[in-house]
Formats: structure tokens, sequence, C-alpha cells
């Protein structure tokens, strides 16, 4: 198992606890998601007692993001090797998906 779900399903990496309240980060501010991400790569921000929000490193942000795009390309081909692919004009395209 990765260690981002593990980190949301269990709030800890290697036996190391990730998950910061809201309180926490308003008295302790940033310092706190840089102690806890250098430790265990991402921090999980609690409020009320519930995990919200995952701070990741950038370069980790960045990598997942281009994941999607990797993702979005692979989807494509495939659409596009399908035939599932239109060629229109912009007017004809916006008159498609809304109906109008």
């Amino acid at each position: 198992m990765n260690s981002i779900v593990y980190s949301i399903v269990y709030g800890e990496v290697d036996g190391v606890n990730n998950i910061v309240t809201a309180n926490d980060l308003k008295v302790k501010g940033v310092s706190i998601i840089d102690k806890i991400a250098s430790e265990t790569g991402e921090a999980i921000i609690s409020v009320r007692g519930k995990h919200k929000y995952v701070v990741l490193p950038m370069r980790e942000y960045n990598q997942l993001r281009e994941y999607e795009l990797d993702a979005a390309i692979k989807e494509s081909k495939v659409d596009i090797a399908a035939g599932r692919v239109f060629n229109e004009s912009i007017e004809d395209h916006v008159k498609r998906i809304t109906g109008v």
C-alpha cells in the first residue's frame, strides 16, 4: 500500500503520526506542516476531528498531476483509436454540449 493511501486511512506513515489539527496549524503555522511533511512525506489536516486536507511537497503534487495528465492522454488516444471523436467548429461544439 503506498504511503499516501496508508496515511489517509491510518493517519501515520512508518509509525509517525502525520495528522495536524486545525488548531495546531493556527497556533504553530507552517512550521508544523514542514516538520510533519519532512518526516512522513505528507501531512493531513484534521478539522473538528475529521481528516479534511492533505498537504504534499510540491514535487509530489507535481508528480501526481503528471500521472493524471498521462492518464488523460492515454484515455484520449484510446478514444481517438475507437473513433469517439468529433470534427466540428467551435460553434457546433458549443451547441452540441449545451443542447442549444
